[in-house]
């Protein structure tokens, strides 16, 4: 299996933190929820669904033959537009947008606490 090859596949599973997709040649693989959609995902379930087809690139391949998948890589990123002036749509460039800005501090922030709170939980079961 290569880094970089463009395969399809099936989802066979999904968890909170990604999905499973069986491969070609009897192989599978995992797709971390981060790299499901360009956008923040905050339930998996919102994108994919078990038995639904996808199409992959492979961005890694652990020592222990564990393949780790991306969807959002797979694909071009999609074309933000902007409001339509005059009954036409013209396609912005330049910096995220706000909303897209707050996503990705939503889900940083997020990710630190649920850390510092799995922290503090095995503190205090220690002190019992």
């Amino acid at each position: 299996m290569e880094i970089d090859s463009i395969l399809p596949g099936k989802v066979t599973g999904i968890t909170k933190f990604g999905a499973f997709v069986a491969l070609p040649e009897g192989r599978s693989g995992m797709v971390h929820i981060s790299e499901v959609a360009h956008s923040y995902v905050n339930d998996i379930r919102e994108h994919l669904t078990e038995g639904q087809e996808v199409t992959v690139r492979v961005i890694g391949v652990s020592p222990e033959g564990r393949v780790n998948l991306s969807i959002k890589k797979a694909a071009p990123p999609p074309r933000r537009e902007t409001a339509s002036v005059a009954g036409t749509r013209r396609a912005p460039a330049g910096p995220p947008s706000f909303e897209d800005k707050l996503k990705a501090f939503m889900a940083d922030s997020e990710s630190k606490m649920s850390g510092i709170r799995r922290q503090e939980n095995k503190g205090s079961k220690r002190r019992k």
